[in-house]
C-alpha cells in the first residue's frame, strides 16, 4: 500500500547545521514534519527560523547523544510531540582525530556511546511503531572512511563501520515490514569539519587555508566540495515512497572521489 500522500515526521540527529540541516530541509520542502536535535539551543533556533514557511512544520530539541539521560528525555520528547516518527536520521559528531597506535579507554568509551549506542538506542525505540504502520526509513550517516579508512581519523573509521554493519544487519530483519535501512557515506563538504580539518593541515604546514582546500577539492573528480543542499537531496530520496525498494545499501554521495565500486 502506498503511504505517498500520507503526512509523515522526521526525526534528524544533528539537524541543527551542516549536512543534517540539509536533510531537514530537503524533507521540510517535501511536506514532511521534522524534529531537529542538536546540542547548541541557539543554533537549533536559528535552524528553525531557515525552515519557517516551508510545507513542513519544524521544531527542536536539545540533546546531548553523549549522555544516555539526554537520550531517554528526547525519546519521551518526540513521543508527547510527534507520536511517532516516520523517518529517522542517524547523525552524529565526528570524534576527534587520534592515531591508531593510541590508546586511551575513556575516549573510546565516550566516542561508543555517542556514535553507536545511542543511536542504535533511538532507532529501536522508534523501529516497533514503523513495522506496525509498515513504514519506516532509517538512514544512517557514515562516511566514505567506512570503505577507504581515512588516516588519522581513528575512532571514525571504526565506529562509522560498525554502525553500517549494524544497519545492514538490520535491513535484512524489517525489509518485509515495510522499513528500509540505509548508510550514506559523505566524502568532502562543504561544512564546518571541513573547515576545521582544513585549517589544522594548514596550521601544521605552515600555508594558507585556502591552499589545503584548494589541493583537497583537486583530488575530487567533479573538482569542488557537495553542499548540504545536494546531500539533502539524495537522502530524502531514501527516505521517500518511491525508495521503497532501496535497502540494505551504502552509498556514496562524494562527488566520485571514493575509487572503491563496492
Amino acid at each position: 500500500m502506498s503511504t505517498a500522500n500520507v503526512k509523515k515526521t522526521a526525526l534528524v540527529l544533528g539537524g541543527s547545521k551542516g549536512l543534517g540541516f540539509g536533510v531537514a530541509e530537503a524533507l521540510a520542502d517535501k511536506g514532511i514534519d521534522v524534529a531537529l536535535v542538536g546540542r547548541d539551543e541557539a543554533t537549533l533556533r536559528a535552524a528553525e527560523a531557515k525552515l519557517e514557511g516551508k510545507p513542513g512544520v519544524a521544531m527542536s530539541f536539545s540533546c546531548d547523544l553523549f549522555e544516555k539521560k539526554g537520550v531517554s528525555e528526547l525519546l519521551g520528547w518526540v513521543d508527547r510531540h510527534m507520536g511517532h516518527v516516520d523517518i529517522l536520521l542517524l547523525n552524529g559528531g565526528g570524534p576527534p582525530p587520534f592515531p591508531a597506535s593510541k590508546f586511551e579507554e575513556e575516549i573510546w568509551l565516550q566516542q561508543f556511546g555517542a556514535m553507536f549506542l545511542n543511536q542504535v538506542r533511538i532507532a529501536s525505540h522508534f523501529l516497533p511503531g514503523m513495522r506496525a504502520r509498515k513504514f519506516g526509513r532509517i538512514v544512517a550517516v557514515s562516511s566514505t572512511s567506512v570503505r577507504e579508512p581515512i588516516s588519522g581519523l581513528t575512532a571514525s573509521n571504526a565506529l562509522r563501520s560498525a554502525l553500517a554493519g549494524w544497519a545492514k544487519t538490520l535491513s535484512l530483519e524489517v525489509a518485509a515490514d515495510g522499513v528500509t535501512v540505509n548508510v550514506v557515506l559523505p566524502g568532502r563538504f562543504a561544512t564546518e569539519r571541513t573547515v576545521y580539518f582544513d585549517a589544522m593541515d594548514a596550521a601544521d604546514r605552515g600555508v594558507d587555508p585556502s591552499v589545503i582546500a584548494g589541493e583537497s577539492q583537486a583530488e575530487i573528480p567533479i573538482g569542488r566540495y557537495g553542499t548540504h543542499e545536494e546531500f539533502g537531496a539524495v537522502v530524502a530520496f531514501l527516505a521517500s515512497d518511491e525508495a521503497r525498494y532501496v535497502t540494505g545499501v551504502a552509498m556514496p554521495v562524494d562527488g566520485g572521489l571514493s575509487r572503491s565500486m563496492l
